[in-house]
């Protein structure tokens, strides 16, 4: 080998590297923006069957069917590969903590879905980034800049829009969604610690099993039968959706940085609205949208500033 082609050989392994590495990161981009495409699909008909069935049903009946769905499919999927592995983590405590958090933000969020629309309801619970921003420098040290503190102050301002204190009768429902809102940014600030930690499948595997044992201690003083084999069969959904809904949502975040991914998630809000539309006859006013475009509007510009810095 001549003394420039001994030169040229690391500049070609490192070019083949870099190719290498850039071809698989372009494909864990496409499958992130795949999952975070399912999720954004699974989860409004998560919400839309707890909002169908909270009209007859116990919220905690509802609740723990969500969650021993979702521990069925998880271990079914999971569990012959995995075995006893799956609840093997560096951080129980803080998996069982930041489980109970989602837990709590569930049966707040289901008891709201009764009295509030379904896009309403969707606009509302994205403010929970908004949260998790506005709390990232006390739970995680985050230095938070001036950007990011306009883009919240807007955030919640698009909130108070769809709300509309004192002005809509589903007021009291809307405070139990922003209530669902707060403890599922602190359980999302809590998954962020645990990223570097614990794989996706334990996580989302700890989610199932706390909600299930949590939620099945009261269930026999409030357990109401199904009464038609339709009821049991959306309960029966309630697992399949949310189990498989968040699992994607975790693994778009795995794959791909949050700025590429997030701005799917608002997808959400368009599945809302048709399903609330075929299945309760609800159709959001004016302000609603405006409100939801405005909170829409914030995220957005947080991610954009990410995206800048990165």
């Amino acid at each position: 080998m001549s003394s420039q082609s001994a030169a040229l050989a690391p500049t070609r392994s490192r070019v083949k590297a870099s190719s290498t590495g850039a071809a698989r990161a372009h494909d864990n981009v496409r499958r992130a923006v795949l999952f975070m495409v399912l999720a954004a699909a699974l989860l409004p008909l998560l919400n839309a069957s707890s909002k169908y069935l909270s009209q007859t049903y116990p919220v905690l009946e509802i609740t723990w069917a969500r969650y021993a769905g979702h521990l069925f499919f998880m271990l079914l999927a999971l569990a012959p590969r995995r075995g006893i592995r799956l609840l093997a983590s560096s951080q129980p405590v803080l998996q069982i903590v930041r489980s109970t958090l989602l837990c709590v933000s569930t049966l707040v969020f289901i008891a709201g879905l009764a009295s509030v629309m379904l896009p309403t309801a969707t606009a509302i619970s994205f403010t929970g980034p908004l949260i998790v921003t506005a709390l990232s420098p006390l739970v995680l040290k985050e230095a938070v800049g001036p950007r990011r503190w306009l883009a919240i102050i807007i955030g919640f301002g698009g909130a108070l829009v769809v709300v509309r204190p004192g002005l809509d009768p589903a007021y009291e429902g809307a405070l139990l969604i922003f209530g669902g809102a707060f403890a599922a940014a602190l359980y999302q600030l809590l998954t962020r610690k645990l990223a570097a930690h614990d794989q996706a499948e334990t996580s989302i595997t700890y989610i199932a099993l706390a909600g299930f044992v949590l939620t099945s201690i009261p269930l026999p003083f409030i357990w109401q039968t199904p009464v038609s084999l339709w009821d049991a069969l959306v309960f029966a959904g309630l697992g399949f959706f949310g189990g498989f809904g968040h699992y994607f949502l975790v693994r778009a975040f795995e794959l791909a940085p949050a700025p590429v991914v997030a701005p799917l998630n608002y997808g959400q809000l368009f599945g809302a609205t048709l399903l609330g539309f075929m299945v309760f006859e609800q159709v959001p006013d004016y302000w609603t949208w405006l409100g939801a475009a405005i909170i829409a509007g914030s995220g957005l510009f947080m991610l954009w500033g990410e995206r800048s810095r990165s």
